[in-house]
């Protein structure tokens, strides 16, 4: 069983990987194999609505790590979304990530366990939180819960590893996750499947 950590912080060792390093030592303690994937320093391209994802389930652009990640998402059984604090939000690398990972390949995550972490010095994770969790409430993707919410605080990795709440709660999670990943694949063997969405999406336009 794998779990595809994404780290979308500029800083691929930075306090936003100290959170997700603490989230994957859990899920192996539990014997899930958690891969942290850094998004990179280079640009990453915003979704421009264009429709070829439709028929290929990969984005049209592949000069950025997008499409690495769905690839990988084909043998994990759950996400874990890391991001650092900007502005009371995701910082903007990842979210043009996620739009365009969700809207290419929403289709194959869903029923996987997911999750979202986020580290600040100080203030706005709460905000940043509901942002990311959005995506896997959109992708019928059941969310991981801790003990608290999930975020670290500090100014640089040291600082986080001193904040013993936050670490707590990112081992809670890992270990949450872990679990819920193997309760769904227990159900599964035994004929017990996730609902099957309905035959035609609906899509309501409220402009006549």
């Amino acid at each position: 069983m794998n779990v595809l950590l994404l780290n979308g912080s500029p800083h691929e060792h930075g306090c936003t990987y100290t959170a997700l390093c603490e989230v994957a030592s859990a899920l192996e303690a539990e014997g899930i194999h958690g891969e942290i994937m850094h998004i990179g320093q280079g640009p990453v391209r915003g979704c421009i609505g264009c429709g070829g994802c439709a028929r290929t389930h990969r984005c049209v652009f592949e000069d950025d790590p997008v499409n690495a990640a769905l690839e990988k998402m084909g043998s994990c059984e759950g996400l874990v979304i890391g991001s650092p604090v900007h502005y009371a939000s995701a910082g903007g690398s990842i979210t043009s990530f996620l739009d365009r990972m969700f809207y290419a390949g929403s289709g194959q995550m869903r029923g996987k366990v997911g999750a979202a972490v986020v580290s600040a010095r100080r203030a706005g994770t709460t905000a940043a939180l509901d942002q990311l969790n959005k995506y896997f409430y959109i992708a019928g993707m059941p969310i991981a819960p801790s003990q608290y919410w999930a975020m670290v605080h500090g100014n640089s990795p040291a600082e986080v590893r001193q904040d013993e709440e936050g670490l707590q709660i990112m081992r809670t999670l890992g270990r949450n996750m872990a679990y819920m990943i193997r309760a769904f694949a227990l159900a599964r063997e035994h004929g017990l499947l996730p609902p099957a969405p309905e035959a035609e999406k609906k899509r309501t336009n409220f402009i006549r």
